[in-house]
């Protein structure tokens, strides 16, 4: 991997880890286009997701500070009940990650034709939520752990983590003010394990990249993920997710093109 690859890899992390277009398919997508190999590149990917980790918290330190201070008051105030939901949104992907992972590396990745497939689901997922618009109400238990569920679908490298949580928690009528805050704030757990599992048994041997350009990719994908996080945010608010929807539809049928060396 060369310097404008590390900055276009991180730039696509950062902008679309938030956005609900997928990251992970995004970034198949780009290996492919580039003919990167995923083991021979192992601390970048590290870098990046730890990047969009950063800027998560970046964006939302106030929201976190609150609930780390209502926390340790060590009474059921609505700062322990949002951390309760956040842990039960974890539940499901903790799952998927612990079965479903290996799975998804093995026949998923790489290959354009399931990507498409997946990136049609996103859109989907994002589509429904023009015709499906229930009246809003606050966020429940199970609302929570149903938008988990939403989140462990993600471990399809096409289907959008943000893009499944925020539509559902949407479809489930959750304040369009919360449900974005709530999908990057559920994530942070599960990202971090995530890594620490990839760096503890993952093949360092095989790493290809020098640390210029694993430093190029975390600044850029720390940079494009901080101001995509904010946008996004603002996004959900104004509530209209079509042209992301449309957005995932174009990239699908790319995708398939590839897969069925069109191009």
């Amino acid at each position: 991997m060369n310097l404008l690859e590390a900055i276009v890899l991180g730039l696509i992390q950062g902008l679309t880890e938030f956005l609900p277009v997928s990251s992970s398919g995004h970034l198949e997508l780009g290996k492919y286009l580039f003919g990167i190999d995923h083991e021979a590149n192992f601390y970048f990917s590290i870098a990046v997701h730890g990047a969009t980790v950063l800027s998560t918290l970046f964006v939302l330190w106030k929201e976190i500070a609150g609930l780390v201070k209502g926390f340790f008051t060590f009474k059921l105030n609505n700062e322990t009940r949002y951390i309760i939901k956040l842990f039960i949104s974890m539940i499901p992907v903790g799952i998927a990650g612990l079965f479903m992972t290996e799975i998804a590396e093995k026949y998923f990745a790489g290959n354009m034709i399931s990507l498409s497939i997946e990136f049609f689901i996103s859109a989907l997922f994002l589509g429904l939520t023009l015709l499906i618009k229930p009246k809003e109400r606050e966020m429940t238990y199970f609302d929570s752990f149903i938008i988990g569920i939403a989140q462990a679908l993600a471990v399809l490298p096409g289907i959008s983590r943000s893009g499944a949580t925020i539509s559902t928690g949407m479809m489930l009528g959750n304040k369009k003010s919360d449900i974005a805050k709530f999908s990057f704030l559920m994530v942070l757990i599960p990202i971090i394990g995530a890594n620490f599992l990839e760096l503890i048994s993952g093949d360092f041997t095989k790493e290809g990249t020098s640390v210029i350009v694993i430093l190029a990719g975390f600044i850029t994908a720390f940079i494009s993920g901080y101001l995509a996080c904010r946008w996004m945010i603002s996004i959900v608010k104004k509530g209209s997710l079509k042209w992301f929807a449309l957005y995932c539809v174009l990239v699908g049928i790319y995708s398939l093109l590839l897969g069925l060396h069109v191009f």
